[in-house]
């Protein structure tokens, strides 16, 4: 790799890394603040088993997390598998027979095509008698023309909005174009339930979905909240009356948010949180370092090293099986664990595409640490994730660029 490209790129991003450094310094207070405001102690770590009543320290963690997010209330469990689990929870939560769910940021990610009824499953919405339609984005920008007429037509009890891109080409969506959306939704159905994926986004924007008029927003703990330490779980946060139902779906009627075990996980979930801004910060700063260098050296990039980021995921264009398959390659070769595994396209559940892989994480599924994947179709893209340090990172993106380029 030549020495002075990465010499032009430093000094390229240097303004952007800084940027980065005070949104660290923003949530590192934030963080802080609320730990002391609900006076986290030793004690707090010991978990519960059996029921979980009395569990301090979980009812600690979700007060923590309400405060963190700026939300009323917040639901942050191991007992939530994934992200795709915790969305799941929450749509069978706020959803009933004869309901309509909405999308207006286009088709969901694939994982839950078979928990709408995009794909039958009997288990899935669709067999509980839940309707399913979707607006798609226009250029990256929602659709208001087609929204306002779907909302006059018809009441709909849910609107998801998606915020990172998925398996897409399109852009991740800002908290400013959250907050414009909401406001006219709003301004048509006051009563209509604003629902944000708000996965791989979370402390990469100084407002969130829910401090911008949004009801409630979900997330996975093993990416950015969970700071490359929680080893599982999941959150949702927003309108405390959203929250209780979605608890009584997890758990049982009745009972919601006073059961459910911590198992000794609530100190790695507090520390993991502690770590978040740090966290998400390097895998940012990674996400600028990995995309001027691909720039520079041709490759299509988004978003692009100066442009306003609200996730933690870069779009890199190899339009190449090849390049792609060798990229994803070069990062697994740098992971921490698993480094001497060849990795290959593989079917995957829930997916289409067969799906190239790199995820050399302590915790499996973990994107946060550093992760690369990407499906074997056109145009053939990487979705580069993490990582836990800049320095990790940049050794792992410089050694995925060293194997591209070295086909040449």
């Amino acid at each position: 790799m030549n020495d002075e490209l990465i010499k032009k790129v430093d000094l390229k991003i240097k303004d952007e890394i800084d940027k980065i450094d005070k949104l660290e310094e923003y949530y590192s207070l934030k963080v802080l603040e609320a730990f002391r405001k609900f006076k986290v102690s030793e004690s707090d770590f010991y978990g519960t088993t059996g029921y979980g009543y009395n569990d301090e320290g979980r009812d600690k963690i979700e007060s923590i997390f309400a405060y963190v997010l700026d939300s009323e209330k917040a639901l942050v469990r191991s007992q939530f598998i994934s992200g795709t689990h915790a969305l799941t929870v929450t749509l069978f939560g706020l959803l009933r027979p004869g309901d309509t769910l909405l999308s207006i940021s286009g088709k969901p990610y694939d994982t839950l095509d078979e928990v709408i009824g995009l794909k039958d499953n009997p288990s899935s919405l669709k067999s509980f008698k839940i309707d399913f339609e979707q607006i798609d984005l226009i250029d990256n920008e929602f659709d208001y023309k087609k929204i306002e007429e779907y909302l006059k037509r018809k009441k709909y009890k849910v609107i998801e909005i998606q915020r990172s891109k998925g398996y897409s080409t399109r852009k991740s969506l800002t908290i400013d174009k959250i907050k414009e959306v909401t406001k006219f939704i709003k301004k048509i159905d006051k009563d209509v339930i604003i629902m944000v994926d708000n996965c791989y986004s979370e402390l990469t924007e100084y407002e969130t979905p829910t401090s911008v008029g949004c009801d409630i927003m979900v997330g996975s703990l093993i990416k950015n909240l969970g700071g490359g330490i929680a080893p599982n779980g999941a959150y949702v946060a927003g309108k405390s009356e959203l929250i209780d139902l979605v608890a009584e779906r997890l758990t049982v009627p009745g009972q919601g948010m006073e059961v459910g075990p911590s198992l000794g996980i609530n100190k790695l979930i507090l520390q993991g949180l502690y770590m978040a801004p740090s966290v998400v910060a390097n895998s940012l700063k990674t996400n600028i370092f990995a995309s001027s260098m691909l720039e520079e050296l041709g490759y299509l990039v988004e978003p692009k090293y100066n442009e306003k980021r609200c996730d933690i995921v870069l779009n890199i264009t190899f339009n190449d099986p090849d390049k792609l398959i060798n990229f994803v390659q070069g990062i697994q070769e740098m992971s921490a664990i698993d480094s001497y595994v060849s990795i290959l396209p593989t079917d995957m559940p829930g997916y289409d595409s067969k799906i190239i892989m790199a995820s050399g994480s302590f915790t499996q599924g973990s994107s946060i640490e550093i992760s690369c994947d990407g499906p074997i179709r056109e145009p053939y893209i990487a979705y580069l994730q993490g990582s836990l340090t800049y320095k990790y990172g940049r050794l792992a993106v410089l050694n995925a660029i060293r194997r591209i380029e070295d086909e040449k």
